[in-house]
């Protein structure tokens, strides 16, 4: 991997960390870039909860990220068009202690509301009769 600046048939990476003559001004945009990619990765593990990845080589890694990101946008669309009012989060959390069962989303989602209510009304006291 070759850092910016850095011809591509050079078999050593260019360290711009440590050259003085790079200007203030390309100084700034590898900095951009790089907080950039930062940002990503932290919308990655927040959003798609990927902790860590299952592979090392770059197609493992490719391939758990497109995965996830699949999912997300699966869950962002069923969520528009349903117009659920769950966040994402708490969706995706159902999906994922409910991967392996055969429900429709829907029914899924329907059901988890309509046990919160009851659930909700079993623990709420009365203060008057």
């Amino acid at each position: 991997m070759t850092a910016l600046g850095a011809s591509p048939s050079s078999t050593t990476p260019l360290r711009t960390t440590v050259q003085v003559k790079v200007s203030a001004i390309s100084r700034t945009w590898q900095y951009k870039l790089r907080w950039r990619v930062e940002l990503f990765f932290k919308w990655i593990k927040q959003n798609l909860r990927i902790k860590h990845f299952l592979g090392t080589s770059e197609n493992a890694v490719k391939t758990q990220v497109w995965i996830a990101v699949c999912v997300y946008v699966l869950a962002a669309i069923h969520r528009k068009e349903h117009r659920a009012d769950l966040s994402l989060s708490q969706m995706l959390q159902i999906v994922s202690v409910n991967a392996f069962e055969q429900v429709p989303l829907a029914e899924l989602f329907a059901n988890l509301t309509s046990q919160d209510e009851a659930a909700y009304s079993r623990n709420q006291l009365m203060l008057w009769d």
